[in-house]
């Protein structure tokens, strides 16, 4: 069925652009967590990728690596990267004191600190700038049929060039129902994986 074919490629877009902006990301708000003069700058950069529409940031892909996957895999890391790396820096930091200052009274050193306290204290907030970015790709990577990426947006693409509505719903029905598919599937991950005392419902992290 060409709808699976499409929804197929779509959740590889999206699901490897996510896995790469978690390898940046993460780590890099744990950096930034240590290094708090340098985090505004850093943030502020990925905010300003964020301002760029899409669509642009798309066309912008082509001249550097042409078109096809790649290039739509570039600009849905590049969307992501906030989201993560913010709820990740912000959530270490923030970190119960008081459980922090207990740990490292107890002789932990701030590896052990990292490890032991403010990461799964910070596991919910973290995970809730996951889904936030999650949603986000898997509606932006329907523009990256504009680019010849494929995935859902290509009925959308070509229902838009032939005035077609429901050519246009039979790609954009899709592409909601696996955003809120993966929106629920990430809380849900989140409250099983989160200390048992924070297994509550995840505030969402805007981007």
């Amino acid at each position: 069925m060409e709808t699976l074919r499409l929804a197929g490629e779509h959740a590889w877009l999206v699901g490897l652009s996510l896995a790469l902006a978690l390898l940046v990301a993460v780590p890099l708000g744990l950096w930034l967590s240590s290094h708090p003069v340098a985090a505004e700058p850093v943030l502020q950069l990925f905010g300003v990728l964020q301002t760029v529409p899409s669509i642009a940031l798309l066309v912008f892909m082509i001249p550097l690596l042409g078109i096809g996957i790649v290039p739509a895999i570039v600009a849905l890391w590049a969307y992501a990267l906030l989201p993560i790396a913010r709820a990740t820096y912000t959530s270490v930091r923030l970190a119960d004191p008081d459980a922090v200052a207990a740990i490292a009274a107890m002789g932990a050193t701030p590896l052990q600190q990292l490890w032991w306290v403010r990461l799964p204290l910070a596991a919910p907030v973290v995970l809730a700038g996951v889904r936030t970015a999650a949603v986000l790709t898997v509606g932006t990577a329907t523009l990256g049929a504009f680019i010849g990426a494929g995935g859902l947006g290509e009925p959308i693409v070509t229902g838009l060039g032939l005035a077609d509505a429901r050519l246009v719903m039979s790609g954009a029905i899709p592409a909601a129902a696996m955003a809120i598919a993966v929106d629920a599937l990430l809380a849900w991950a989140g409250r099983r994986l989160s200390p048992a005392h924070l297994r509550t419902t995840m505030p969402r992290v805007a981007a």
